[in-house]
């Protein structure tokens, strides 16, 4: 989920250090690439080789000791960082960055992380964090851009109860993932997508097949993997390349997407309907390329997917696609209702920008209560609608 991203995490002196190592073991586990760097007062709470077994880098501790290197190494981790994020941040260290003030690794750093979303999760007694300055300093950093995950109540480490401990770390790595990846509403979720057109073959060279590309289907894949979903794509016919998923079978005819989407169907909680299985086959497949001035092929229906989806589901929610060239909702109405679905994306393959082989969409969602025109989108922003209100559903 976090392949790619640089995340550098300061921390600071302070009990809740220990749920630093935490933080970091989950963000290293979802792939992010994480540089630590400690104050001096933070060591003596953990050490740095702990946070350096965590991430399997070398930890930046807060020291003057080689200017030359410093110079450099503050700027660079600046430079690299997707987020920075603070945890715990204590009261020192958010009044320092309140007010301007770089006197050590940690705060030069951060000043000069420009780019960064900038994330501080405070920890310190209530009477600090409810302190007038405390909170002053707080308005002016969230002014500033700064993202604050608030402490929670509890027993705190000086014996009181009050609020002022620093959020849990799941609590903090999944607002992580929401501002690196976006919402994570898909968490735990198992969805099933189709994608790309099927191919029946006439004879040994020849095939019946459409313009299908798999663009549209390819962009809900990423929507939904980007939103924390557990993902299986069955896939015909595309022109895009496939992204990394948990589970992808290819298949060529409508017979086979038939069989895998029933196969993966049995455990999904959405099923995702984007492919364009042809509904007819040729009776009979010629062995050898077909010699013929004249061809004339018997063509057999092929099995609805959806509908066969749709007759044996129970708690799963089945979304359609309706390419159409005139009727669209007269038609996409009367497929949602026949396939037993919940949601049908319906377009006019016939309007400029709409339907195959483009990289954008018009598209018309409805379901039982409703119909929601768009206007014309990318295929990456129509796949966000999509998602969208079927988690509506």
């Amino acid at each position: 989920m976090l392949s790619g991203k640089n995340i550098v995490l300061g921390v600071t002196g302070g009990i809740a250090c220990y749920k630093a190592c935490d933080i970091v073991s989950r963000l290293v586990k979802l792939g992010a690439c994480v540089d630590v760097i400690m104050t001096k007062n933070a060591t003596e709470f953990v050490s740095p080789k702990t946070f350096e077994s965590l991430s399997h880098r070398q930890v930046v501790v807060d020291t003057f000791q080689k200017i030359e290197k410093f110079e450099i190494e503050h700027i660079s981790l600046a430079q690299k960082a997707d987020l920075f994020l603070i945890a715990p941040a204590t009261y020192n260290i958010i009044g320092k960055i309140a007010n301007g003030i770089a006197d050590d690794m940690l705060t030069t750093t951060i000043a000069a992380a420009k780019r960064a979303i900038k994330v501080i999760c405070p920890a310190m007694n209530t009477n600090m964090y409810t302190n007038e300055i405390c909170i002053s300093n707080l308005k002016k950093l969230k002014e500033l851009g700064f993202v604050q995950v608030q402490p929670i109540s509890g027993r705190l480490a000086c014996g009181d109860i009050g609020v002022g401990k620093m959020q849990e770390p799941d609590v903090i790595v999944k607002k992580v993932c929401e501002l690196l990846c976006g919402k994570q509403d898909l968490t735990g979720k198992r969805v099933l997508i189709t994608c790309g057109g099927t191919e029946e073959a006439i004879d040994s060279v020849r095939v019946i097949t459409n313009h299908s590309s798999g663009k549209m289907g390819i962009a809900i894949c990423k929507e939904c993997k980007k939103r924390g979903a557990q993902v299986t794509l069955v896939a015909g016919k595309v022109s895009v390349k496939i992204p990394e998923l948990d589970k992808v079978v290819v298949v060529s005819t409508t017979m086979q997407m038939y069989d895998a989407v029933l196969d993966n169907s049995k455990v999904a909680d959405y099923v995702i309907m984007a492919a364009a299985p042809s509904d007819y086959r040729p009776k009979q497949v010629a062995s050898n390329k077909i010699k013929s001035e004249n061809l004339v092929l018997e063509l057999v229906k092929n099995p609805d997917i959806a509908a066969a989806v749709g007759k044996n589901k129970k708690d799963t929610k089945l979304v359609i696609f309706s390419a159409e060239t005139e009727n669209l909702i007269e038609n996409a109405k009367g497929k949602l209702a026949k396939k037993n679905a919940d949601m049908v994306v319906a377009n006019d393959v016939t309007k400029e920008g709409a339907g195959f082989n483009v990289d954008s969409n018009i598209v018309t969602i409805i379901t039982k209560n409703s119909v929601k025109d768009f206007d014309k989108m990318s295929k990456d922003d129509v796949a966000k609608i999509i998602v969208d209100n079927m988690l509506d559903l």
